[in-house]
């Protein structure tokens, strides 16, 4: 039954992600080789890609890189607390700025809100002790601060910022350090309550 959920899970995930990236070809508004560096600058590309890989190495037992990095002590607490910031910032700060039609739709809410919620009820059936421990799920963390890093060099160089809480050229420097210690500060939250949630889960112990 778990095989048959991730590979539903990871169908879904690649469907979205290449499809997505088709759209994004078909509606360019740059060149191929720019437009194809701004899809991979979207941390909801990179994050749903992540979600991918790590059920597509659970369901077929993959062993070789890249995929036995998500067989590491707590890769799936981190990828589900990343791809949930994806939808938590998505529903509260982006939704309201477009409004997706047609197959633009459907993939949208798979990457910001199926997906997110699928990764959560997935990690919290499956999610075992080893994953729970705070010092490996904490070492993920170098993934959100690289992807930072990238976007404010690159954006300073090509002037394109994937979101407008980034973009420095728009709102300066100072808000966008504030709205990325906020997710930062949000997403230690969630790890920490995913840890606490998981150990109550494991030991049959209620959580109020």
């Amino acid at each position: 039954m778990k095989r048959k959920i991730e590979i539903f899970g990871l169908a879904i995930t690649w469907f979205a992600v290449i499809a997505q990236f088709f759209l994004m070809i078909q509606n360019r508004q740059a060149g191929i080789i720019e437009t194809i560096t701004r899809f991979f600058s979207f941390f909801t590309i990179l994050t749903n890609i992540l979600v991918a890989l790590l059920l597509t190495s659970s369901a077929f037992k993959l062993k070789k890189f890249p995929f036995n990095l998500f067989l590491t002590k707590g890769a799936i607490t981190a990828v589900t607390t990343f791809i949930f910031i994806v939808g938590l910032v998505y529903q509260i700060v982006l939704r309201r700025i477009w409004e997706p039609t047609g197959l633009q739709y459907i993939v949208d809410e798979l990457l910001h809100t199926i997906i997110p919620l699928f990764m959560l009820v997935y990690w919290f059936f499956n999610v075992e002790k080893e994953n729970l421990q705070l010092k490996p799920v904490f070492n993920w963390l170098i993934y959100p601060l690289i992807y930072i890093c990238f976007i404010i060099v690159r954006g300073n160089i090509s002037g394109y910022y994937p979101y407008p809480f980034l973009n420095i050229e728009e709102v300066g420097y100072e808000k966008v350090t504030v709205n990325v210690v906020i997710i930062f500060t949000i997403t230690i939250v969630i790890l920490v309550i995913l840890s606490f949630v998981g150990k109550h889960k494991i030991k049959n112990k209620p959580l109020l």
